[in-house]
């Protein structure tokens, strides 16, 4: 038992896992694609919470697949995997990305893809980094709470 709770995750903490991804980036973002972008800081706040709100509906999918096909318990997170976890989930919503962006700030669909690449070269790093960071406290939460359980028991 103790050896699942260490590997499952929940869709709550799947949650968890996405809202605070998205809330720091946003953070990030909001004003630097506001400055870039030479738009106000509330539409791009806007838009960078619409396209958040996307990439959390996007990252529970993502990221609920890529654990079914590739569970913990089978391949161990190397620097490579995580770096092809990131890149999956980058291209995939790009997909998405561009055709919002695109159709939000009324801008065309080349000026989204650049838009989105900019983005891109600022999540492929931060998906890696945030997802490696997670994975190393989550693990020590659940071990603490295991070293908690077995003790009191």
């Amino acid at each position: 038992m103790q050896h699942n709770a260490l590997h499952r995750r929940t869709l709550l903490e799947r949650i968890f896992h996405a809202v605070c991804f998205e809330g720091i980036a946003t953070a990030i973002l909001a004003p630097t694609a506001a400055w870039l972008m030479q738009r106000s800081v509330v539409e791009m706040g806007g838009v960078s919470i619409l396209l958040a709100t996307l990439a959390m509906v996007w990252n529970i999918i993502y990221n609920a697949v890529f654990d079914k096909l590739w569970p913990v318990s089978r391949v161990v997170r190397t620097a490579k995997v995580r770096a092809l976890h990131a890149l999956g989930f980058e291209c995939g919503f790009i997909i998405i990305g561009v055709s919002v962006v695109a159709l939000v700030l009324g801008v065309s669909l080349i000026q989204a893809f650049m838009l989105e690449m900019g983005f891109f070269l600022f999540f492929l790093p931060y998906t890696m980094l945030y997802n490696w960071a997670y994975d190393t406290l989550r693990l020590r939460v659940v071990k603490r709470r295991q070293t908690r359980v077995s003790i009191q028991n």
